[in-house]
């Protein structure tokens, strides 16, 4: 090897390099054409770019979509179950009610069975004709009477008793009977609202699949046309060092609001530390409310998408999906950041997009304030997300997996034109 080197460094030295090619003005009008052919190569490579960007976005979308629909199902599926073991819970004390009377009506019979067993065996001259008629003097007669009094009054009281246990055994059957009814149609209604969820959720599952290999795909393409822009950049110094400036421009910005929005993450969470104004509860209203809404937003700033994460106590773990986003992931989607900003100021959001649409009073844009939510949809196809409108054009959202917690410049695309206001 070290031979090697010692021989071409002598062929090196005893042959001097070439001169650099001297162009002439034709190769210099060539080269200038062949510059101008790469700048436009370049323009239409970079609209690629943005319209592959673009479709990234799409993508996100249509996934949110499938999503807020699946977890809306679960929802549902979760008040199914509770009204289905609500109707259960009827029907078991349906039952106990029929067994305690049919206890009650076996007691009366029972008390009716002695009583006439025993004026048999008495035989009929001791039995209340005989009573009377074998009196001895007024005073005796006088208490045989009283006595027979009492056994009628006593035969007519086991007799009511056995009626009125009757009644109740009757009554008693009848709940039961509807309530058993009752506890059927719910328990179908939830096997339904299973159906509904297992369906949406397996559609959000192929979703995130197809959305992985589209995603795929779509980089592949963007990395091949970055290669291609990056070779028609590197063809042309000034283009090479326009790029690099722009570059670092984009590095500068994206560090600055990295760092405003850190600075604005700590004064929210200071704020939040301070002991609150208002009754002994620390209840807040009016601007403080929604200051405090927006604070509890803001702390949360860089906490990362998990989707079905998120309550009114904070991040919590989410739904697990084809990302490889196990249990133990922790953070919030769209509608859970809303629901733990809002529990600041005591308002219990639900929990998805959709219903959270309806959970105030609707505003145009044009008169939207700091503190309401803002939502987005796709066509004709459901509300698939939320955001917090905060002021001076910006908004808070908890975007898409793979993010975190960011403020950014107001959307536009898919904002419906009304806001929701809480406070």
């Amino acid at each position: 090897m070290l031979l090697v080197l010692l021989s071409g460094t002598a062929t090196a030295l005893a042959q001097p390099p070439p001169p650099p090619p001297n162009p002439s003005d034709d190769e210099l009008r060539h080269s200038r054409q062949s510059v101008d052919a790469r700048a436009s190569e370049v323009a239409a490579l970079t609209t690629q770019l943005a319209e592959l960007d673009s479709r990234v976005d799409d993508l996100q979308v249509e996934l949110a979509v499938q999503r807020e629909s699946a977890e809306a199902a679960m929802v549902d599926l979760q008040v199914a179950q509770e009204a289905a073991e609500a109707a259960a819970r009827r029907a078991a004390a349906a039952r106990v009610e029929t067994d305690a009377a049919t206890v009650a009506i076996d007691q009366a019979r029972a008390r009716l069975d002695e009583f006439v067993a025993a004026t048999y065996q008495q035989g009929f001259d001791t039995g209340p004709l005989g009573l009377l008629t074998e009196s001895a003097s007024p005073e005796d007669l006088v208490a045989r009477a009283e006595f027979n009094n009492l056994i009628v009054q006593t035969q007519a009281s086991a007799q009511e008793s056995l009626e009125k246990a009757r009644v109740e055994k009757a009554n008693a059957d009848s709940a039961a009977r509807q309530a058993r009814d009752e506890a059927r149609d719910r328990e179908t209604e939830a096997a339904a609202a299973k159906a509904v969820a297992d369906q949406a959720y397996a559609g959000a599952a192929d979703a995130a699949r197809q959305q992985v290999e589209l995603l795929t795909a779509v980089e592949a393409e963007r990395a091949d046309v970055q290669r291609r822009l990056d070779a028609a950049e590197a063809a042309d110094d000034g283009l090479r060092v326009q790029r690099s400036r722009f570059d670092e421009w984009q590095r500068r910005i994206a560090e600055e609001a990295a760092a405003g929005q850190r600075a604005e993450r700590d004064a929210a969470t200071a704020r939040l530390a301070l002991p609150r104004q208002g009754s002994e509860t620390g209840a807040v209203r009016g601007s403080a409310a929604v200051q405090r809404v927006i604070d509890r937003a803001m702390s949360q700033v860089g906490v990362q998408y998990v989707w079905g994460g998120g309550t009114g106590r904070g991040p919590s773990t989410g739904i697990p999906d084809v990302f490889g986003s196990p249990l133990d992931r922790i953070g919030f989607d769209c509608s859970g950041l809303m629901l733990y900003a809002f529990n600041g100021a005591g308002v219990a959001l639900p929990r998805v997009a959709r219903s959270q649409f309806n959970a105030g009073r609707k505003v145009p844009l044009s008169d939207m304030r700091p503190g309401d939510m803002v939502f987005y949809q796709n066509g004709s196809a459901p509300i698939h997300h939320v955001a917090m409108y905060i002021g001076n054009g910006k908004m808070i959202e908890a975007p898409y997996t793979g993010a975190n917690v960011r403020v950014v410049p107001l959307r536009t695309k898919g904002l419906l034109p009304e806001a929701t206001r809480v406070l």
